[in-house]
């Protein structure tokens, strides 16, 4: 009774000081009884589809938080907080926690590999690495072999280098590169922000094994403006992935590989409820989510009551 009366008054304390929507939200969250809370999520698996002969998780966890690489708007500090406090050892033990709820992939930075590895040999873990490469005119071999020795599951050109490739008229470059990863013994994937990345594959006849591609609505407050460029490459604001997410969905019920969906809560902007809801609804076969290891129980369960209830017109294509 002591407590409910002291959060109670924190409440109002919070409400009648102007408290920002952060602070508003964990007032509420903390005013609830406990019968009001959530129970904890079970540890049962996530549910999985297939990309090539490999199992993967209908969640797999991204690599920014714990690579630093934070999409965080004007916010300077962020990506330095995030290295803070995903040392090599927290690193470690989100990803035993993934595991734990059955996240059994993440898709990530080559620079994260070492620790990735030392994770396999030191705790046991049996997470699949799917690896960004990085792919130049003169040279789309280098970035693969170094992630395929060093144990990447798979691998795929990483969406902003896409985005670039195809805007530079080399199509071929990408090509080449998911021939290579094909023969390297790894599924091969593209990776997009622009939807003329996925148009162009099709249309030539580019046969990756899946397509990472990014999917968000537009509905959160520090959506694209009119006055910034519509091309996330060229994007200085660091606050959109996809401005146009109806035209993505209509065109990924067209394609027939698996879709990798990230950017799904749009770095941050929109819950997991939402973000979540909507891509797989919209097509998305597995969803790319950046994770704290605070954040994996909750995510896992969320996605799990979504697929259980998700009614979607494109057909699961894993």
């Amino acid at each position: 009774m002591v407590r409910r009366k002291f959060l109670k008054g924190a409440l109002a304390a919070g409400m009648a000081s102007g408290a920002g929507p952060e602070e508003r939200a964990f007032l509420m969250q903390l005013s609830q009884t406990d019968a009001q809370r959530p129970a904890q999520p079970s540890r049962e698996s996530c549910p999985t589809g297939a990309i090539g002969n490999l199992s993967i998780s209908r969640v797999i966890c991204g690599g920014n938080l714990i690579g630093g690489w934070a999409h965080s708007r004007d916010l300077i500090y962020v990506s330095r907080l995030f290295k803070a406090y995903n040392t090599d050892a927290k690193i470690m033990e989100t990803l035993q926690v993934c595991e734990e709820h059955g996240v059994n992939a993440i898709l990530t930075n080559p620079v994260s590999g070492p620790v990735i590895n030392r994770y396999w040999r030191e705790r046991g873990g049996k997470i699949q690495w799917i690896s960004e490469v990085h792919p130049m005119p003169a040279n789309v071999k280098a970035s693969v072999t170094a992630v395929v020795d060093n144990g990447a599951c798979m691998a795929y050109i990483q969406g902003a280098v896409g985005d670039r490739l195809i805007k530079m008229g080399h199509l071929d470059t990408l090509a080449q590169t998911v021939e290579f990863i094909k023969a390297c013994g790894v599924p091969a994937g593209v990776g997009a922000h622009s939807l003329d990345v996925v148009l162009e594959c099709e249309k030539a006849g580019v046969n990756p094994d899946f397509y990472v591609k990014t999917l968000h609505s537009n509905d959160y407050w520090s959506r694209r403006r009119p006055d910034q460029p519509t091309e996330v490459i060229e994007d200085r604001h660091d606050n959109f992935w996809r401005h146009e997410p109806e035209k993505t969905i209509a065109a990924m019920k067209m394609v027939e590989k698996p879709w990798i969906a990230f950017k799904v809560l749009a770095a941050g902007a929109i819950p997991p409820e939402i973000g979540f809801r909507y891509a797989f609804e919209n097509g998305a076969d597995f969803i790319c989510v950046g994770m704290f290891d605070f954040q994996v129980a909750e995510d896992v369960a969320v996605a799990r009551r979504i697929l259980a209830e998700t009614r979607r017109e494109r057909p699961w294509r894993a």
